[in-house]
């Protein structure tokens, strides 16, 4: 069994206008989701073992501001690959994990995660599916488990969604909870 974790990067900043996309950081917004997303994930035992994050400057922010237990604990590859990847190019990192990850994050970009986690889709939580295909904004992430040893086996079609987590919603819940 494998678990996949999808995670968009957070909101960047659009202030500068002469910044090279690749170079633009978080906003304020996304600077305070990313730990709301670190916890929940800490909260929720799924904190990964490995974790493939793209080279532009708020992906990369984004899992420095998950928490400690990220960095520290899973080990890291930054690939430049990831950049706006397509759903073939980021199935292809997937194929590329050591198997001894048994839990696995990609920190990425739309449309690219988006539309991977709608082409792993087989079964799982249609209502998290739904909320997925209505709008996967920034921070927000899907669960898959995988029924495979090696990552080298997943393929289209064949996830199970186990949920999908926005941001905006853990915030409103913390909010109601105060």
């Amino acid at each position: 069994m494998k678990t996949l974790l999808l995670l968009r990067h957070a909101k960047s900043s659009w202030s500068d206008p002469s910044r090279v996309d690749h170079d633009r950081e978080l906003n304020r917004r996304g600077e305070k989701a990313a730990p709301f997303m670190g916890r929940f994930l800490r909260e929720h035992d799924l904190i990964p073992d490995l974790i493939w994050c793209s080279t532009a400057a708020r992906a990369v922010q984004t899992l420095g501001l998950l928490g400690r237990d990220f960095a520290g604990h899973a080990d890291v590859i930054y690939s430049e690959d990831l950049y706006m990847a397509s759903e073939r190019t980021l199935l292809e990192c997937l194929h590329h994990t050591h198997d001894e990850a048994k839990r696995v994050m990609i920190i990425g970009h739309n449309s690219g995660i988006e539309n991977f986690a709608k082409a792993l889709y087989r079964d799982g939580d249609d209502a998290a599916r739904a909320m997925m295909e209505r709008k996967y904004p920034t921070c927000a992430l899907a669960h898959f488990e995988f029924d495979v040893e090696n990552w080298a086996d997943t393929q289209f079609e064949t996830g199970r969604m186990m949920g999908f987590t926005k941001v905006k919603e853990l915030q409103a819940a913390k909010i109601g909870a105060d």
